[in-house]
């Protein structure tokens, strides 16, 4: 979530908010605009608790869908580390091949796939090199018990590998549905509405002030605060960054030159070399 942008929109929203509730304060009757301050009270607080209901709901749906995306991103760059050492036990040419591809598949979700949950576009696209480690995997023909353990342990790593993918991508679609968002602006709305009505000639400006600016601060931070979590890929405070698959990449780097080196066919940024 970017701070500034928080900032700059919470007190845009409490000075308006403030402004309505002192410009409606002007004309209204000394002790507000209800007849009975008690039952009117008694209204907004259902409609507050209601509110407070809805949003806590939806703020436990997302913060779920955003800690799976946190593990889910986690859990895919340790089983990534996992199958490149897994593949070192596997017929040459095939670990070569899939150790190289390995590499280029941390690239790509470090360089591409992370850019493109951001903005939304990547969907239900498969990253390029998992479809390569997939056909070059079809190529290999273990023959001694420890390679056919090694294919064996690489099957399960992928399938694991697979489901932490999806747990990542699945947040950068976004888990709060359209019309829920439409409930819970509405709602937003009818209570600054219903907060006019206790526009009070009679009390203090400040005191005015600070009951609208505290809704309104409270609403729109809430609100901010359901849209980082429906997409927690966005730049800044807080968001996720691919620092675990970083971690691995620095890991792999460093296996490899135990090993001699592995050649990687794709450049820095997880494309194909040209």
């Amino acid at each position: 979530m970017n701070l500034a942008w928080f900032i700059a929109i919470v007190t845009l929203v409490a000075v308006v908010a403030i402004s309505a509730m002192l410009l409606v304060r002007r004309r209204a009757p000394d002790g507000s605009y209800f007849a009975d301050g008690d039952r009117a009270a008694g209204v907004f607080g259902v409609l507050a608790t209601g509110f407070a209901v809805l949003a806590g709901f939806v703020v436990f749906l997302a913060f779920d869908s955003y800690d799976t995306a946190r593990s889910g991103a986690a859990e895919e760059a340790r089983i990534v580390a996992h199958q490149f050492e897994t593949v070192q036990f596997l017929p040459a040419p095939t670990r070569e091949r899939l150790g190289g591809e390995l590499v280029c598949y941390a690239r790509n979700v470090v360089n591409r796939e992370w850019a493109q949950m951001a903005s939304g576009t990547l969907a239900d696209g498969q990253n390029p090199w998992g479809i390569a480690l997939f056909r070059s995997l079809r190529a290999t023909s273990p023959r001694t018990a420890t390679e056919q353990a090694a294919f064996a342990k690489y099957l399960d790593e992928r399938s694991a590998r697979e489901d932490a993918r999806a747990d990542r991508v699945h947040a950068g679609e976004g888990v709060i549905p359209t019309p829920l968002w439409i409930v819970l602006f509405l709602s937003a709305a009818m209570l600054f509405a219903f907060m006019l009505g206790f526009a009070d000639s009679g009390e203090r400006a400040f005191v005015q002030a600070m009951m609208m600016g505290g809704v309104a601060i409270v609403v729109t931070s809430l609100l901010l605060l359901l849209s980082f979590l429906d997409n927690p890929y966005h730049s800044g405070v807080g968001s996720l960054k691919p620092v675990a698959m970083e971690k691995t990449l620095t890991l792999l780097r460093d296996e490899a030159r135990i090993l001699g080196g592995v050649r990687v066919p794709c450049n820095t940024a997880g494309d194909t070399s040209s």
